[in-house]
């Protein structure tokens, strides 16, 4: 799928990757960028990286996170299943 950008450059759609097509150590590197790239907080309680990292795989497995890889950013980025 494409989409027609501003400037009239032609755009690739995000495309899904299931998550289990990654190797473990490609898929924990996404992982933890995306952990660090966003910077989550948890409030008051210091979560380790380790926990943060099972919560996500847990979401991916559940089906409730998905992962898609942008070709115009050459980025992987995880959404929420809508």
């Amino acid at each position: 799928m494409t989409e027609q950008n501003t400037d009239n450059t032609i755009a690739e759609a995000p495309i899904k990757i299931p998550f289990n097509a990654l190797s473990e150590d490609a898929l924990l590197g996404v992982v933890h960028e995306f952990i660090q790239r966003e910077g989550t907080d948890y409030g008051i309680n210091e979560v380790s990286l380790e926990t943060k990292t099972e919560q996500i795989l847990k979401q991916l497995r559940s089906g409730h996170v998905e992962l898609f890889f942008d070709a115009s950013t050459e980025s992987v980025t995880l959404t929420r299943k809508k």
